[in-house]
């Protein structure tokens, strides 16, 4: 059931979506909350373009509510939704800063003020030199850069953004994370999909994994990270290539070890006494730098896809 409250920003509540005997979404349950950015995650064909494309109206929904600000999505709500689909959704035949325009209007802007954003976009997203030029004309990178900047016209409340780094350069994903940043410092609810776990890394508040389907974890980037039961221990040895004991000492009950010139890396359990390893290191020889911390999202996600699709084959065995 949708929360009546005005500031609960976006609501998917028990989704489910069935293609015939094919189950996309299984009873899926999303928050966005205004000025949070949450990360959709999952790997191919998980559901999560399904879910947007349903937000979007652009595909029915067999089960569920979807809900803004406590409000069931209609029509009306959709126009106030930026998005940008993982299959780009530009007029290949018309200019660049007229189909930014075109697109304002079409989110009922007045001329005036759909030229007015349009421009604004076309300089924040450095397309300037490329105004004139027709879509087609233009690379994979600036293209992107078109389709955001078509989702951002009219100041959208909402941005739904499919895979929004897939393909671009250094240069245009930096402008991208930064958008997507500032937006959501003004209080725009941001949900995103994306494959490159180190972007939603150091973007979002939250996210969302999913497998076929269905939701398989969800929380805090920093609370997920900690749930891990290892942590990463990195030592920097003064000598730059390890010598005596160094080059033979590793953490009591390391799980992995791994050494590279002065460098050893190793996964140890979370519960390890640190500061007793840190002394047992320190006797090793001289110690220029050492960091203990979780494991990446990339992990987290890795873990929680893989214990997924055991569950999964389990049950089809089952049947």
């Amino acid at each position: 059931m949708l929360a009546d409250n005005a500031s609960d920003g976006l609501q998917i509540v028990g989704l489910t979506k069935r293609y015939d005997r094919v189950t996309a979404v299984d009873d899926l349950n999303l928050s966005v909350r205004p000025g949070e950015v949450v990360g959709f995650l999952g790997p191919n064909g998980a559901g999560k373009t399904t879910t947007m494309r349903a937000l979007l109206g652009m595909t029915s929904i067999d089960v569920g509510q979807m809900g803004w600000n406590g409000q069931p999505i209609t029509d009306e709500t959709r126009r106030q939704i930026g998005y940008m689909p993982q299959e780009r959704g530009l007029y290949a035949r018309m200019r660049v800063l007229e189909q930014i325009e075109y697109f304002g209007r079409l989110a009922r802007l007045t001329a005036v003020e759909a030229a007015d954003r349009a421009a604004h976009w076309v300089a924040a997203l450095d397309l300037g030199q490329h105004a004139d030029a027709l879509v087609q004309e233009l690379s994979g990178g600036n293209q992107q850069r078109v389709q955001l900047a078509v989702a951002l016209v009219h100041d959208p409340p909402l941005l739904v953004l499919d895979e929004p780094f897939a393909g671009l350069d250094p240069i245009a994903a930096d402008t991208m994370r930064r958008i997507i940043s500032e937006r959501a410092d003004q209080g725009a609810a941001v949900l995103f999909s994306s494959h490159q776990l180190d972007m939603v890394e150091e973007l979002c508040d939250s996210v969302v994994i999913v497998a076929h389907g269905r939701e398989v974890m969800h929380g805090a980037v920093a609370a997920l990270r900690s749930q891990a039961d290892f942590r990463v221990l990195s030592i920097e040895w003064s000598s730059p290539q390890g010598s005596g004991a160094q080059a033979v000492w590793s953490p009591d009950g390391a799980l992995t070890v791994r050494r590279d010139g002065g460098h050893l890396y190793a996964e140890v359990l979370a519960e390890t006494d640190f500061n007793a390893l840190l002394s047992d290191a320190a006797r090793s020889g001289s110690i220029a730098s050492i960091s203990i911390a979780p494991p990446s999202l990339e992990h987290v996600f890795s873990e929680a896809v893989a214990a997924a699709q055991r569950a999964a084959h389990v049950d089809e065995a089952r049947r």
